[in-house]
């Protein structure tokens, strides 16, 4: 039997279910795993798994699925670790029909593995035979979930007709970040949460509250579609693994002002210039495991979305008056890279620092400068 496996997220990962799992699966057959998402490629190089689990691409986990369903699998599973039952079994969900929205036939058994090892955990059989789901549920001492029950229980009272988008987010709690499409666009005061949109622009939160400068951030969103997370993207207490990365012969220097970006095609820059609190916090930490030191631009305005943030020797980190990061950050672009994302203008951190602090004093703006030893 042929089994493609996705797994999706940090904390699969570094509770050690993912390998376990892919190990228990290799009983039944050859197996064959990739991620879907983001977040969970440092917990992949951190665990030293990326000559089990593919994580070549970015992909969401709806296309990493589609991949397997199109090399004609025997049986997909999706693994996941959600913050909670009800959100990991919603994620499933909203996969799932995002799944069958790309392939042409559903006759390929796919299987959720949710939150293992917990005892709320459940294996959800979204389609086809029961009788691998059962054998599973009886080793991993997992409930069997239904969709119909999944349905009945997290998604039917979504559909209320309204003349906005709501978008209703399960599993939160009070005093977390709302992300969408990794902008930090507000904080929950409730465990009840409805974002609502109107020409597809955040307009309201209900059960939280809005932040201005990250819905402007994020702008135009598809709500029905979008990535939603909250609380911190990766709990675990972690140690890093630092890869080898070949020199450049040119002094590489990259530009990124969306965390959303996929940071990893910057993996072979010696210097990633990053603006605002979040997308430094973000991009630094994914970095550091590349030994690539940054250049962030912030203002202080800094929503936790990660337990330890971690930068890379020699990293400079400027602290712009409120407000201005996102000026700062436009002038480098236009000054530095107009319509590029990588260049090779320097030949040392020494002068891209020198440059950026001319084109912040131009602007008037007052800054603090950090230097990470």
């Amino acid at each position: 039997m042929r089994i493609g496996v996705v797994v999706h997220g940090p904390n699969i990962i570094d509770t050690g279910y993912a390998l376990k799992i892919i190990d228990l699966l290799g009983e039944y057959g050859d197996v064959a795993a990739r991620l879907g998402g983001t977040m969970g490629r440092t917990a992949v190089i951190d665990a030293g798994l990326e000559n089990i689990i593919d994580i070549h691409k970015k992909l969401v986990p709806s296309d990493s699925l589609k991949i397997f369903h199109d090399d004609n699998v025997d049986v997909i599973f999706l693994l996941n670790y959600g913050k909670s039952y009800v959100t990991g079994q919603v994620f499933g969900y909203k996969v799932y029909n995002h799944y069958t929205e790309k392939i042409s036939e559903d006759n390929i058994p796919l299987i959720q593995i949710e939150r293992p090892g917990e005892m709320d955990g459940s294996i959800i059989p979204w389609n086809g035979p029961m009788d691998l789901a059962e054998d599973l549920s009886h080793k991993l001492k997992l409930d069997l979930v239904s969709p119909h029950e999944v349905y009945e229980s997290h998604i039917k009272q979504d559909n209320v007709p309204d003349n906005h988008t709501h978008r209703i987010v399960h599993g939160v709690s009070p005093g977390e970040n709302i992300m969408v499409n990794s902008v930090v666009i507000g904080k929950t005061n409730s465990d009840k949460l409805t974002l609502i949109a109107e020409d597809n622009f955040i307009v309201d939160i209900v059960g939280g509250t809005l932040k201005k400068h990250g819905v402007e951030k994020l702008g135009e969103v598809d709500l029905e579609n979008a990535i939603i997370k909250t609380g911190l993207l990766r709990k675990s207490k972690v140690t890093p693994r630092i890869l080898q990365r070949n020199k450049n012969d040119d002094f590489k220097v990259a530009f990124l002002d969306h965390a959303g970006e996929d940071v990893y095609k910057f993996k072979d820059c010696d210097v990633v210039i990053t603006v605002g609190d979040d997308t430094t916090l973000i991009s630094s930490d994914i970095l550091y495991r590349f030994d690539i030191p940054i250049v962030g631009i912030t203002d202080g305005d800094l929503d936790k979305v990660v337990e330890d943030g971690f930068k890379a020797k020699n990293s400079i980190i400027f602290e712009v008056e409120s407000g201005f990061d996102d000026v700062c950050g436009q002038n480098i672009k236009n000054d530095l890279f107009a319509d590029k994302q990588v260049i090779s203008d320097f030949s040392s951190m020494s002068q891209v620092e020198e440059k950026i602090v001319g084109i912040i004093k131009n602007i008037n703006c007052k800054y603090k400068i950090n230097y990470i030893n």
